[in-house]
């Protein structure tokens, strides 16, 4: 039996950013096994990805831009020699959904993938959103065979446009992610975040509280991300994230905290750090607004902040008490492995491919 041709087109490089790694990409071993043969094609490549965040290197960015253009004219060339073709995000980032169109209508079956609301926009003028791509993801969405979304306030936004949708949260890999957090009494508790560049922001609200706390108690902030994290006042511990020691660095961690502003963009987030702490036996306080009040059963596999009161109660709780970090670590990690693991998801990525296989 031949195999069946998917074309992933995605925004990032390969294994490079969260909303790919965490989603789809780490599925691929899954689909070649249920009989895909898979190509990748992204946006942005490792040249411009290296700079792309970066002050300055104009030059190099436009041409990456230019080359990204190229590659997608490319794709949509050769598209019909594909059985199904997954996009995640968006095909380009700016302009009209021309080519957000042309793709949908010249594949065999288009799979939509998102997990962002990247058609939000504090500007309302037509203009604004024809410049910023905001339309792209209602094309998207509206003429494509199936759309997977990452949050239940994205699924309720999907279901106006397109009804063959299904929810699928952050996954995470509880085979790789061992061993888990061995929680032992020590002098110093290391109350840890993680994440890029674009989220620090949110570490501004819990910063009073780990201020105070760390006036009263021995702990360390651990910061992980691709870019460093300055208080005047906190005192920070930054390690850039890597790939390849992001398992050993997240075990540094006794208690992980996921702020969060409550605004709308925030609705459409994954509980993606919430499930990173909590695959690896590490109990997490998160705010309780959005998916995390779905990834988390306050008390039971982590807590749940609802204001200032509740953030310095619940990590006061984990500071004082080993035994409480041990027991809330190992219901999260259960947790994961019941319900966002790959294990656990796999079936429902590969099943909805094989149905659009089927009507083809």
């Amino acid at each position: 039996m031949s195999k069946q041709k998917i074309l992933f087109l995605s925004p990032y490089p390969f294994g490079k950013a969260p909303s790919q790694r965490l989603k789809y990409e780490q599925y691929y071993p899954f689909f070649e096994a249920a009989g895909f043969d898979i190509t990748t094609s992204s946006f942005i490549d490792d040249d411009l990805w290296s700079v792309i965040y970066k002050k300055g290197n104009y030059i190099k960015k436009i041409l990456g831009v230019a080359r990204g253009y190229l590659r997608r004219l490319r794709d949509l060339f050769r598209i019909r020699q594909f059985d199904i073709v997954y996009n995640h995000l968006w095909i380009t980032p700016l302009g009209l959904p021309i080519e957000e169109y042309l793709f949908t209508k010249v594949a065999k079956s288009f799979v939509y993938d998102i997990d962002d609301m990247i058609y939000l926009s504090p500007n309302n003028s037509w203009w604004y959103k024809a410049i910023k791509g905001k339309y792209k993801p209602i094309i998207l969405m509206k003429n494509a065979n199936f759309v997977f979304t990452s949050s239940p306030s994205l699924q309720e936004f999907v279901n106006q446009y397109n009804k063959n949708n299904t929810l699928i949260l952050a996954s995470y890999d509880t085979q790789k992610f061992q061993p888990i957090k061995e929680h032992q009494q020590k002098e110093k508790v290391v109350v840890g975040w993680t994440g890029t560049h674009s989220t620090l922001k949110y570490l501004e609200i819990v910063a009073p509280t780990l201020l105070k706390l760390q006036q009263e108690k021995n702990i360390e902030f651990l910061v992980i991300s691709n870019a460093p994290y300055q208080h005047k006042n906190l005192k920070v511990n930054n390690i850039e994230w890597n790939a390849t020691t992001e398992f050993e660095d997240l075990k540094k961690i006794d208690i992980g905290i996921y702020p969060l502003e409550k605004d709308q963009w925030v609705l459409g987030k994954s509980g993606n750090k919430a499930l990173a702490y909590m695959s690896c036996g590490i109990p997490c306080v998160a705010t309780a607004y959005g998916t995390n009040n779905v990834v988390i059963q306050n008390e039971v596999d982590s807590f749940l902040a609802d204001d200032t009161n509740d953030w310095e109660k619940y990590l006061l709780k984990l500071i004082n008490d080993v035994h409480l970090r041990k027991s809330i670590g190992i219901a999260a990690r259960a947790s994961v492995e019941k319900r966002f693991s790959l294990s656990a998801n796999k079936d429902k990525y590969i099943n909805e491919l094989l149905k659009l296989i089927n009507k083809n």
